[in-house]
């Protein structure tokens, strides 16, 4: 009877034993189930780095071998490159509009402009990530110039207070990097993060002959052949090259406070810039380098390295597609069309047969602007670029696409490259590259991108280039229409009409910003 009793006590030690390791597996499977969903479902943080006036091609992920961006280009190898990103409006404010509203620059009233007041009406995607739970913050150049409602800039909170002193003049004292590092150590660590890393650089000015400092050579700079190749344009090609480098530092600085806390392994990182470089003919024109933007995505894990897409992506898309890849369905007002397909893909080349062109356009960029109309003018254009031209209608062709010539030209910043060209006489052989900057231009240019990348030889009056004009135009003006695109319908007038808020300008003295009046 006493190992009988004995065995059954052993029985339900035993069964006892086998429920509570049995319970104790469970639960930590629960626990590891719950951590596992939990971590599949963490947010990803978002890290958007954007020059102010940094062309495609000056980063070596592009092609170029002159200007060192070894930070951004490994990103490039190690994500994925966009080759044909757009910017809707080659300036400043009318451009990071279209990234922050995800719309089309035309669809934006006044912040089509230049120095505009941005409409209260528009949402911007770091303030609708704000109100969905992520940590949001700005360093540099965010929104702008120009003004806005409400306590934030438009891409965010800004954290600027960390300075430093900067290697030459002309570059801003704000330390991005420090800065975003300070963000980082302030925010919930338990909250996603999103971040607009913005540097002033390469913007003008420049400190004349930086390069010299910096040991770069004359023979290294790449001229254009829309410039005269001579020491003053390459000396301000390798000062601008200082400055594209100064960006590729902070970002390089960036990356490693994300690995330093465990954080690089959750954020994407997104590459690009508001326009082409701040030379004449570039900036703020409808030609290619002004519009064609680096766009490079790394995300690791998620994308995959090495990856290089033809696709057409705008400004306008990349609101919908980050709050896409955040988790969130786009805003009701974003016009563009996420590409987060294109970036999750696993295929190079053309991912997105329906991403075969963009549409670009501009209005009124920098005053300096007059005639029998009145003052303030715009130069309106709207174009479209496919994979194999680029057609470009100019609206008013009596008006000068880079402002008038008595008040010098206000829609090109002043630059040693800009004071050559004004200098050259009529009699000049060299008198054509004055008229490719600053001349005026007929209605229509048509330009074949694969034989004519730089925009040299207008086709648009070519008889056997009538049709493609007509069917480019025809194509352009249904989906301007479709977008309730002002200027299309002819109701353009009302972007002249609309404020400009930046430094006012005399007109009877050209008194503005310490330039007088030329005679012409």
């Amino acid at each position: 009877m006493k190992n009988e009793n004995s065995l059954k006590i052993r029985i339900m030690r035993s069964d006892n034993f086998t429920k509570i390791l049995t319970c104790t597996l469970f639960a930590c499977f629960l626990v590891g189930h719950s951590q596992t969903t939990k971590k599949s479902k963490k947010k990803p943080n978002i890290l958007f780095c954007i020059a102010d006036d940094a062309s495609m091609k000056s980063f070596g992920a592009y092609g170029d071998t002159f200007i060192n961006t070894p930070a951004i280009d490994k990103l490039a190898k190690e994500g994925l490159t966009f080759n044909n990103a757009y910017n809707c409006n080659p300036k400043c404010a009318p451009a990071r509009a279209c990234i922050v509203t995800g719309m089309y620059s035309w669809q934006l009233e006044e912040a089509t402009n230049h120095y505009p007041k941005f409409p209260a009406k528009f949402k911007f995607y770091p303030h609708l990530l704000m109100e969905k739970g992520y940590e949001v913050g700005l360093t540099g150049k965010g929104w702008g110039p120009g003004e806005y409602e409400g306590e934030h800039n438009p891409a965010g909170p800004l954290y600027n207070d960390i300075k430093l002193k900067p290697p030459h003049k002309g570059i801003s004292n704000v330390d991005y990097a420090a800065n975003f590092e300070k963000f980082l150590a302030d925010k919930n660590n338990d909250k996603p993060f999103c971040f607009w890393l913005g540097t002033k650089e390469p913007h003008r000015f420049y400190e004349l002959d930086s390069w010299k400092k910096e040991g770069k050579k004359l023979g290294d700079a790449k001229v254009p052949p829309f410039y005269p190749d001579n020491v003053t344009v390459r000396g301000d090609i390798l000062d601008y090259a200082v400055e594209v480098e100064w960006f590729d530092t902070h970002v390089g600085k960036a990356i490693k406070s994300l690995e330093k806390r465990g954080l690089l392994e959750n954020t994407i990182v997104v590459i690009s810039s508001d326009h082409g470089m701040p030379f004449p003919r570039v900036k703020g024109q409808i030609y290619e380098e002004g519009f064609h933007v680096p766009l490079i995505v790394y995300w690791k894990g998620k994308v995959k390295a090495g990856r290089s897409v033809e696709d057409f992506v705008s400004f306008p898309d990349i609101a919908p597609t980050i709050m896409e890849l955040a988790g969130f369905k786009p805003h009701k007002q974003m016009t563009g069309k996420s590409f987060k397909n294109s970036i999750c893909s696993n295929k190079s080349g053309i991912v997105d047969k329906s991403r075969d062109h963009v549409l670009l356009g501009k209005e009124r960029h920098d005053i300096g602007r007059s005639n029998e109309d009145g003052v303030n003018l715009s130069y309106p254009v709207r174009a479209i670029r496919t994979t194999e031209f680029l057609y470009v209608h100019n609206i008013k062709p009596e008006r000068w696409p880079a402002g008038n010539p008595e008040f010098d030209f206000r829609n090109v910043d002043g630059s040693p490259t800009k004071t050559f060209l004004t200098s050259i006489k009529p009699e000049s052989q060299e008198y054509r590259f004055y008229s490719l900057s600053f001349g005026k231009r007929l209605e229509e240019e048509l330009y074949d991108m694969k034989k004519d990348p730089h925009c040299m030889v207008n086709l648009a009056y070519h008889p056997n280039y009538k049709k493609t004009c007509q069917t480019l135009r025809t194509q352009m003006e249904k989906e301007l229409t479709e977008q309730g695109d002002p200027r299309t319908l002819g109701k353009g007038a009302i972007f002249d009409q609309y404020p400009y808020y930046g430094k006012q300008f005399n007109y009877e003295t050209g008194e503005s910003m310490g330039f007088k009046k030329k005679k012409h």
